[in-house]
Order: C-alpha cells, then structure tokens, then sequence
C-alpha cells in the first residue's frame, strides 16, 4: 500500500494506492489520469483531463517514518536545481 499524493490546478489530494510490485513513473501519471477522470481523486474530478495532463509533472517517491510509501506527483517548478 503506498499513498499517492496528486497536486494539479492548484489542488492537492491524498488517496491510497494498492501496488504490489515498484511503479514506474510512467505508470504513476498513467493511474493518476484515471483516478481523476474517474472522480477516485477527493475535490478533483474533472471527466474530461487529457491523456498526456501529468506528462510534464514530476514523480517524487519518500518513506514516511513508519517506512509507508509516498508518491508525489506533482508540476515542475522553476527554481531548484
């Protein structure tokens, strides 16, 4: 069980996402246009978000202190290296 965390237009959300095996980041933003188009994203639904919305967003991946799994996906932004 891993949490994952979607911030687009300026909302964020937490849901649960059953994965058993490692996700590539490919499959992240492929899960997160489903859940959104699908109303699974609480305060984000939107039935119409195109194929490629998250192509440009990051994927970030943290432990928690329990050792739980966390994946942020999230637009990049213009400072940071």
């Amino acid at each position: 069980m891993a949490t994952l965390n979607i911030t687009y237009n300026g909302m964020s959300s937490d849901l649960p996402l059953e994965v058993d095996r490692p996700v590539s980041d490919v499959d992240v933003r492929r899960i997160a246009v489903e859940l959104v188009r699908s109303g699974g994203v609480p305060g984000l639904h939107l039935a119409q978000l195109s194929d490629d919305a998250f192509n440009l967003y990051v994927v970030d991946r943290f432990r928690g202190p329990r050792g739980e799994e966390r994946i942020y996906l999230r637009p990049k932004v213009p400072f940071g290296a």
